[in-house]
């Protein structure tokens, strides 16, 4: 009967597999009308979770029957014959396996079945077939539920939108907005769109794309993006980017990709499982004459492969989702492990510790007669029409402080020195010293110290003349991020040992942000294609590098690091190189990026020790006490119970 059990066992897999595969057969009008059906139905569940819930049904109705295996042959053969079914997954690989040459961890757990089977352990094969299954299952689930949170987190867009055209409101399909078209949306709408608002006032919830909790207050000249919602008001929005060109449809694309991926552990864990696969079979075979088959099969099974793959897996999607919760993309999950071997960060000056547009600082009178405000008005009368950075630093200031621009008649710009405009026919001259000298006018010694004292801070200095009279200088100096001093010192907590900024500027500017910053380390002068050869010169003295930036002269840089993070709203390049992206566009949340990979290396080691405690405990059980393959069963899948009991509170505890 025992042998009858196996052979059921065997021949119910192989008809099956015959089965499956007369039914892929179909013909392509068959298989697009089903592709149809599934599209139309928008299946809540995976194919993969909805055939591991099929198995688990035959591993299931198996385990009752192994319950009654003493009370009739037919119930016996039954029993392994849906046990025979609810193996496929697993006998599948066997057979991959063996068309590779390869012995690997999945022959053994095929063995640790028959072998069961072969002993009459009907209930315990049931339950480790109804286990692997229910590993199978977690691991689907989880990975979809991942997919699904991400990639689905904006929700599904309007179908229709109303548009303004010749100052009407019409609803129009989606699919029909064009760039350049003005969407109109309401309290509680979903903005549809990536656009700027050109009329109106609203707050709006970004918290799914950036991870900020606090709304944001949108007024004409803000950017919005598709799948972020209105809280309250009503604004008008000039199309910038519809469909998959969205913000939020890009994103979608990349965490698709994301969430797949494997941890280094598990891949290792792979490894491990795999190459334990021969020298297991080796000791148990060979230990077979002395202990007995149920020990030397219990030897066999000791391998945590199986274990490895289900818990590595959740512990990797849950961290993952973890940064995406705190608005950090992460788009290729193994940086996740990565981040923990780092020592060394490099940070781009510009854009990343520092805002792309400067600052006004202090305004200093020469001319009596005249005051700040004067001084700062006849240079936001020559700037407002240049786009250049400092330009839009002395509107900027000209705007806080509510002065009326008066209009030019007239502009002149010299590139990398000034700007020459008329009001009234009066010249008005805004630049550098060079420029100012240039038109023959002598710059007193007093604004010549002073002129000194600001480029010693690594700032710049403007100066101001009205008829050829110079009224005094304006500081433009760089504008650190907010709260960068005490993230820097945060990142020391996470074993980062170094940590430099890496420049284009000048010495001095660079050496003033270094020291506000309290950072010793800093490079200047430097060339795109240098970024990358620091990076490199780093690794080889034997150092992981994180690079930190935002420009496409950082991408190269970027390619080399070991780590490479942007900001969201840099240049489209950077994002796109990025291994992960800031999504509030600040630095906010990189300690926190540091502090998920440390708990996920934290998780890893904890789920790997009772793994090996486990595999351990049966191994040297099976020699010193004989245990059987039944010890082993119940062992090793009580480890399950116990580390799946822990995940669970570490996702509660994610969530609160």
């Amino acid at each position: 009967m025992l042998y009858s059990g196996i052979g059921i066992m065997i021949a119910t897999y192989v008809g099956a597999r015959i089965f499956k595969k007369s039914r892929s057969y179909k013909t392509k009008k068959e298989i697009k009308k089903s592709t149809r059906v599934i599209y139309q139905k928008e299946q809540e569940i995976s194919e993969d979770e909805k055939q591991a819930n099929h198995y688990l049904k035959a591993g299931g109705i198996s385990l009752a029957l192994s319950l009654f295996t003493n009370r009739s042959p037919i119930i016996i053969l039954s029993c392994c014959s849906l046990l025979g079914y609810s193996s496929t997954p697993n006998f599948i690989k066997v057979e991959e396996s063996i068309r590779n040459k390869k012995i690997g961890n999945d022959i053994l757990k095929a063995l640790v079945t028959v072998v069961c089977v072969y002993e009459g352990y009907y209930f315990f094969a049931a339950i480790d077939s109804c286990f692997y299954i229910i590993s199978s299952k977690l691991v689907a689930k989880t990975r979809d539920n991942s997919k699904k949170m991400l990639t689905k987190v904006w929700g599904q867009p309007p179908k229709k939108v109303w548009v303004l055209r010749e100052d009407v409101e019409y609803e129009i399909s989606l699919k029909a907005v064009c760039k350049g078209d003005i969407v109109i949306t309401s309290t509680g709408e979903v903005i549809a769109i990536d656009g700027i608002v050109i009329n109106g006032a609203a707050m709006v919830d970004q918290h799914a794309l950036t991870g900020e909790s606090a709304p944001d207050e949108k007024e004409p000249g803000s950017p919005v993006f598709a799948g972020t919602i209105v809280i309250s008001g009503r604004i008008q929005v000039q199309v910038k980017n519809t469909g998959d060109e969205t913000t939020a449809a890009k994103l979608e694309k990349m965490l698709e990709q994301t969430s797949d991926f494997k941890t280094q552990l598990r891949l290792k864990g792979d490894e491990w499982a795999d190459g334990a696969a021969v020298p297991l079979l080796s000791i148990g075979g060979l230990a077979l004459p002395f202990i007995g088959l149920s020990p030397a099969t219990a030897i066999i099974s000791c391998s945590p492969g199986n274990r490895l793959r289900l818990f590595t897996s959740l512990e990797a999607l849950n961290h993952l989702n973890m940064a995406f919760q705190s608005g950090i993309l992460v788009k290729d999950g193994r940086s996740l492990e990565e981040l923990r071997k780092i020592d060394t960060i490099l940070f781009d000056k510009t854009g990343t510790l520092t805002e792309e547009q400067p600052e006004v600082g202090d305004i200093t009178i020469y001319y009596d007669g005249y005051s700040k405000s004067d001084i700062l008005r006849y240079a936001a009368a020559a700037e407002q029409k240049v786009a250049h950075p400092i330009s839009k630093a002395i509107l900027a200031k000209a705007q806080e402080w509510q002065i009326t621009i008066p209009k030019i008649d007239d502009s002149k710009y010299e590139l990398g020195h000034g700007l020459k405009v008329y009001i009234d026919n009066e010249v008005i001259l805004v630049g550098s010293s060079r420029f100012i000298e240039m038109q023959n006018i002598v710059i007193p010694s007093q604004l010549q110290d002073k002129m000194a004292k600001i480029h010693k801070k690594g700032y710049s200095a403007i100066i101001v003349s009205f008829e050829h009279q110079i009224l005094g200088l304006i500081e433009i100096k760089s504008k650190i991020r907010a709260g960068v001093k005490d993230i820097v010192q945060n990142l020391k907590k996470y074993g980062i040992k170094n940590i430099a900024i890496v420049s284009g500027d000048h010495q001095q500017p660079t050496k003033h942000l270094a020291d506000a910053l309290g950072i010793k380390d800093y490079f200047f002068n430097v060339l795109p294609q240098d970024k990358a050869k620091i990076v490199e010169q780093l690794q080889k003295e034997g150092r992981k590098v994180c690079f930190v930036g935002d420009g496409i002269n950082d991408t190269i840089a970027m390619k080399k690091a070991n780590v490479s993070i942007s900001l969201h709203g840099a240049t489209a390049i950077a994002t796109d190189v990025a291994q992960v992206v800031l999504m509030d566009g600040s630095l906010t949340h990189l300690p926190d990026l540091f502090a998920i990979s440390e708990k996920l290396m934290s998780e890893q080691k904890k789920t790997l020790t009772v793994l090996a405690s486990a595999s351990s405990m049966v191994f040297f059980g099976a020699f010193l006490f004989n245990w059987g393959v039944v010890s082993s069963i119940v062992i090793t899948n009580a480890t399950i119970i116990t580390e799946l009991y822990r995940a669970r509170r570490s996702i509660k505890q994610m969530k609160q």
